[in-house]
């Protein structure tokens, strides 16, 4: 599984409220999430990306191979109108929606996401599929996936919009799970279990840590040593596991305080849960060890 950035998050360093000069640079975000935050790709959102132009953008993309760290996923900010009835606010989500994929082929990212906004109704339900039908040819033309993010009304429900991909019928139309949206269902592994084998990409959102601010060492904040307090994260670390998932999981804190802090408690928490032992691991560990050595030697056995 490949941990990588939602640069979301950083929207503090990028654009501080107020008159405060931004501490981060957009084209400085590739090297600052390889080599301060050690991940390995980028989720960027449109609303971070307002105004650039296509030269900028071309620019965030060769930064982004410089420091090995590519732009995976661009995310449009703003839920499309694609389920309602008004023709003209379909026409727009469309027209919307073509343009995020274009700007995702040149940034380089492998897909856009979109959120579908509307109510959970039979016309809603085949307007929404009518319409992203013909979004998706033109991210099938540039070969990105399209992945939709799950919300409120026709998307609350993970089966509807497992429902949704199947009434599209597009090779390249996935999903794009959140944590925290997870988190808010009755059983969240059961949630993901759901969403997960259609991702393309997985949003590990995390929101609270247990242990204060002041006088944190980053390089003392290890695998296993930070707890995640907003939700338990184990559950679905598990789903995503157990459904094969090996895809993007990226990071997106949007808890209080420091956000590098909060990227790297993430990233350590996230670490902690992926790559350890698993019961029984110490008895797999002694079979393949006696596969290695050769079965024994039966007693009396010549030298």
């Amino acid at each position: 599984m490949l941990l990588t950035l939602a640069t979301s998050c950083l929207r503090p360093l990028l654009k501080p409220v107020g008159r405060s000069k931004p501490r981060l640079d957009l084209l400085d975000l590739p090297r600052f999430a390889r080599q301060e935050l050690g991940l390995h790709g980028l989720t960027l959102t449109t609303d971070l990306l307002a105004g650039a132009s296509r030269q900028r953008l071309e620019a965030l993309r060769e930064q982004a191979d410089k420091a090995a760290c590519a732009c995976l996923v661009l995310v449009e900010h703003t839920p499309q109108p694609f389920a309602e009835e008004s023709d003209d606010l379909g026409d727009s989500a469309i027209e919307r929606t073509e343009r995020v994929i274009q700007a995702a082929h040149v940034l380089g990212c492998n897909a856009a996401a979109i959120q579908v906004s509307g109510p959970d109704n039979v016309d809603a339900f085949e307007r929404a599929a009518d319409r992203l039908r013909m979004a998706v040819e033109r991210a099938e033309k540039l070969e990105l996936n399209l992945l939709l993010v799950p919300g409120e009304g026709l998307t609350a429900r993970p089966e509807r919009v497992t429902e949704l991909i199947k009434s599209v019928g597009r090779f390249r139309v996935m999903t794009f799970p959140d944590f925290e949206r997870a988190s808010a269902a009755p059983d969240a592994g059961a949630y993901l279990k759901r969403l997960t084998p259609y991702a393309g990409a997985v949003s590990a959102s995390t929101t609270r840590f247990a242990g204060g601010e002041s006088d944190v060492d980053y390089s003392t904040i290890a695998p296993g040593t930070v707890k995640h307090t907003g939700f338990d994260l184990g559950p679905m670390v598990d789903a995503i596991k157990g459904v094969g998932f090996d895809g993007a999981l990226s990071i997106d804190y949007r808890g209080p305080g420091d956000v590098t802090l909060g990227v790297l408690r993430s990233r350590a928490a996230l670490e902690g849960l992926l790559y350890e032992p698993r019961p029984g691991d110490d008895e797999i560990d002694d079979l393949l060890g006696e596969l290695e050595d050769g079965p024994d030697e039966p007693d009396g056995a010549e030298e």
